[in-house]
C-alpha cells in the first residue's frame, strides 16, 4: 500500500491579506526607488506615445476614402461627357475656361475648394501643422499644390511612426530593463535577511522544523519578490496606463464627434472582459499555493535522502526512496498542472470574449451604417487595450502565485525564536572564578514534561565536572543552557555572578568551546577545517593543533595533506579522524570552558586511546564539563553528577557514588567498571 503523501505546515505559518503581504515588499524594494521610479515613468510615458498614434487613424482614412470618392466622382464625370452631344461638350468647354491666361479656371477653382474642403476634413492632430512649418523651413514640402495629403502620409509612414516606434522600444527596454535591476537587488537582501533570521533562531527552533523546507523558503520563495518588482510592477506602470489612455481617447473623441450611443456600448461590453480574470482568480490562487508547498517537499525530500545516504546505502532502500520521491513529485505535478490548467485558461477566455464584443460592435455598426473612418479612432484604441487586458489577466495569475511564496516567506520572518539580547551586555574576555545553575528550570514547547528540573551546582574555574545518566535524563539539554543555546523558564546561570542573559553573547561564545559526539565538518579542506572559528590563525597554529589532537600524522598520509577535501560533513574521513579534526579545531580556538559531549562513545578501541590522549591534552589547564556515555572516562572528574529525568539525584565523586551504592553505582555495573 502505497504511503499518503501529506504537506506538513510549520507551526509558524499563517496567512497574509493581500494588502499586508505587497505592503511588506516595499521594505525590500525602496532601497532602490530611485530606478523603480524611472522604470515606472518610462512605463507611463511609453503609454502616452500612443496618443498620436490614435490621432493618425482618422486623417489616413478620411485621405483614403476621398481618394475613393474622387475617384468615383471622375469616373461620373468623364461618363456625363461622353453621353452629351458635342457642341454641348464644345459649348460647356468654352464657357468654363477663362479666355486670359491670369485668370484660373472656374473647374480649377472648384477642385481647389474641393481639395481644401478635403484637407480641413481630414482633421489633422493639432501637432500636425507645427511639424508643417519645421519641414518647410527644411525644404521639404508635404501637400502638394492641390491641398492634398499625400507628402503628410508619407511623412507619417516614414518619419513620424518609425520614431514613435523607436520612442517606445527605449521606454519600454528602459521600464523592464530599471525593474528587472531592482528586483534582482531585492531578492539577494531578502535571500540575506531569511539566512540571518534562521540563524539567528535557537535551536529548540531547528528542533520543531524540516531543515529541507526551510531550505527551500529560503533559495526559491524569494525569487516572487523579483517577479513583483520586475514583471507585476512593470505590468501595472504600463499596462493600466495604456488602458487609461485609449479610454481617455475613446471619450475625448466620442464627445468631440456626438458619438455618446457608440461609447455607452463600448462601456456596457468592457467590464465582461473582468469576469474571466475574477471567475478563475480564487482557483488559481487555491493551487498556486499548494504547488508552492509541495514544492518546498520535494526539496526537504532530497535533502532527507542526500543527509541520510550512508543509511540508504547501508539499508539498500534506493529503491524505496526512489519511489517515495517518486509519489512526492507527482504529488506535486498534480497541484503544479491544475493551477497552470486553471491559469493558461484565462488568456484564452479572454480573447475569445474580446473578439465576441468586437464583432458585436461591429455588427451594432453595419446596422448604424456608421462609416469605417469614423468609428476606426475608437476601434484602434480598443485593440490597442485588448493587449494590456490580456496581460492584467496574466497578472492575476502571477499574484496570486506569488501570494502563496509571501506568505511562506513573511510566515518565517515573523517567527521570532531567537533567544533575547540585552541591548547593554556586560563584555566578558575572561573567565575568573565559577558558573553558577541556581535552580534552573527549562522546558522545551513541543513537551510536557521539564526537560531539566531545579538543577543547582557549581562549575569551579580548572575544574571537570562530568554529568552521567540515562537517555532522556538531560544531559545534553544541561550542556545546551550553559552554551546558552536555550534560556531557562526559570531560575539562571551565572558566569562570575553575572546572568548569561546579560552577558555579550560574541564574548560568551569566545569563551566556550565544545567537542560534541556527532562531529559536523564542513566541505571544505582540513586545514580550513580546523581554521573554523579563529579565521585570523597561521598554517603553523593549524598544523600545531593538529600534532596535539594527533591529527598530524593521517592528515600528512595523503598527498593532499592539509589542502585534502573532506567532503559532506567530513564524509571523506573515519569517525576517529573527524573526531580528532574537532579537537585540533578546539584547541586552535583555546578557550578557558569546554564543552564536552563525550567523543569517545562510538570508537574502536585503538582510535579511543588515540581521541582520548587528544582530549587530556584539550582539557589540561580549562574548565570542562562533559558528558560521559562511557563512565570510565570520567573516573578521575573533580565531580559527577547523575541525573535522572531531569533531575540531579547524586552528585560526587566516582568513590564517593559508589559508596552510596545509588543510581551511579547501578550504572557503573551495568558498563562492568567497578
Amino acid at each position: 500500500m502505497a504511503q499518503k503523501i501529506q504537506y506538513r505546515k510549520e507551526f509558524f505559518d499563517r496567512d497574509y491579506t493581500l494588502w499586508e503581504a505587497y505592503r511588506r515588499v516595499w521594505k525590500y524594494a525602496r532601497k532602490y526607488k530611485l530606478r523603480l521610479a524611472i522604470g515606472v515613468l518610462c512605463g507611463m510615458i511609453t503609454a502616452g506615445t500612443l496618443v498620436p498614434l490614435f490621432q493618425l487613424v482618422q486623417p489616413a482614412l478620411r485621405q483614403a476614402e476621398t481618394m475613393d470618392d474622387r475617384a468615383v466622382a471622375a469616373a461620373q464625370s468623364a461618363k456625363a461627357e461622353s453621353s452629351a452631344p458635342a457642341s454641348a461638350a464644345v459649348t460647356a468647354s468654352d464657357s468654363a475656361v477663362a479666355p486670359t491666361d491670369g485668370a484660373p479656371a472656374a473647374h480649377k477653382h472648384h477642385k481647389s475648394g474641393f481639395e481644401r474642403e478635403i484637407a480641413r476634413n481630414s482633421k489633422l492632430p493639432s501637432w500636425y501643422p507645427q511639424v508643417e512649418k519645421l519641414a518647410a523651413k527644411c525644404g521639404i514640402k508635404l501637400q502638394n499644390d492641390q491641398g492634398g495629403m499625400g507628402g503628410a502620409l508619407l511623412l507619417i509612414a516614414c518619419v513620424i511612426v518609425p520614431a514613435l516606434a523607436f520612442v517606445r522600444l527605449l521606454l519600454m527596454y528602459l521600464n523592464h530593463y530599471c525593474l528587472s535591476w531592482s528586483g534582482a537587488h531585492a531578492v539577494a537582501d531578502l535571500r540575506q535577511e531569511m539566512l540571518e533570521h534562521v540563524t539567528k533562531q535557537s535551536l529548540e527552533f531547528f528542533g520543531r522544523v524540516d531543515v529541507g523546507q526551510i531550505m527551500m523558503r529560503v533559495c526559491a520563495d524569494p525569487t516572487q519578490i523579483q517577479t513583483i518588482l520586475a514583471t507585476i510592477l512593470s505590468e501595472v506602470a504600463l499596462a493600466p496606463f495604456e488602458i487609461l489612455v485609449s479610454f481617455g481617447f475613446i471619450i475625448w473623441f466620442a464627445v468631440t464627434n456626438h458619438m455618446l450611443p457608440t461609447l455607452f456600448l463600448i462601456f456596457i461590453g468592457f467590464p465582461l472582459f473582468v469576469l474571466p480574470i475574477q471567475m478563475l482568480g480564487s482557483v488559481i490562487k487555491k493551487w498556486s499555493r499548494r504547488s508552492m508547498e509541495r514544492g518546498s517537499m520535494i526539496g526537504a525530500k532530497i535533502h532527507e535522502i542526500l543527509t541520510c545516504i550512508r543509511v540508504v546505502k547501508s539499508y539498500n532502500t534506493e529503491e524505496y526512496e526512489k519511489q517515495q520521491y517518486e509519489a512526492t513529485n507527482k504529488y506535486l505535478l498534480k497541484s503544479t498542472m491544475r493551477g497552470l490548467r486553471f491559469g493558461l485558461l484565462v488568456p484564452p477566455t479572454v480573447e475569445t470574449v474580446g473578439v465576441l464584443l468586437l464583432c458585436g460592435f461591429l455588427v451594432w455598426c453595419y446596422v448604424m451604417n456608421v462609416k469605417v473612418s469614423d468609428v476606426a479612432p475608437m476601434l484602434a484604441p480598443l485593440l490597442i487595450i485588448y493587449k494590456p487586458i490580456k496581460q492584467l489577466s496574466k497578472l492575476q495569475v502571477q499574484v496570486e502565485v506569488s501570494m502563496a511564496s509571501l506568505n511562506r516567506i513573511y510566515s518565517l520572518l515573523d517567527c521570532h525564536m531567537e533567544l533575547p539580547v540585552n541591548p547593554n551586555p556586560v563584555r566578558k574576555a575572561t573567565f575568573d572564578d565559577r558558573i553558577s545553575f541556581e535552580d534552573v528550570t527549562f522546558r522545551y514547547e513541543s513537551a510536557e514534561i521539564d526537560a531539566v528540573s531545579h538543577a543547582t551546582f557549581e562549575i569551579p574555574r580548572g575544574k571537570v565536572i562530568a554529568v552521567v545518566g540515562g537517555t532522556g535524563s538531560g544531559k545534553s539539554t544541561t550542556s545546551g543552557l550553559l552554551a546558552r543555546f536555550y534560556d531557562p523558564q526559570s531560575g539562571r546561570i551565572t558566569i562570575d555572578g553575572v546572568d548569561l542573559k546579560d552577558v555579550d553573547v560574541g564574548d560568551l561564545r569566545r569563551l566556550l568551546g565544545a567537542v560534541m559526539q556527532e562531529t559536523i565538518l564542513f566541505n571544505d579542506t582540513i586545514e580550513n577545517n580546523i581554521r573554523y572559528g579563529t579565521p585570523g590563525a597561521t598554517h603553523e597554529q593549524v598544523v600545531a593543533a593538529a600534532k596535539l589532537a594527533n591529527a598530524h600524522e593521517f592528515i600528512m598520509a595523503q598527498p593532499e595533506g592539509y589542502s585534502r577535501i573532506v567532503g559532506e560533513k567530513g564524509f571523506s574521513l573515519s569517525g576517529g579522524e573527524r573526531q580528532r579534526i574537532a579537537i585540533a579545531r578546539a584547541i586552535l580556538k583555546n578557550p578557558p570552558i569546554l564543552i564536552l559531549d563525550e567523543a569517545t562513545s562510538a570508537l574502536d578501541t585503538v582510535t579511543e586511546r588515540l581521541v582520548q590522549d587528544a582530549l587530556n591534552n584539550l582539557m589540561a589547564n580549562r574548565t570542562t564539563f562533559a558528558i560521559a556515555h562511557r563512565l570510565s572516562t570520567i573516573r578521575d572528574a573533580d565531580m559527577i553528577l547523575v541525573m535522572d529525568h531531569g533531575r540531579i539525584v547524586e552528585r560526587g565523586t566516582h568513590d564517593e557514588l559508589i559508596a552510596k551504592n545509588g543510581v551511579y553505582r547501578r550504572l557503573c555495573e551495568m558498563q562492568q567498571m567497578t
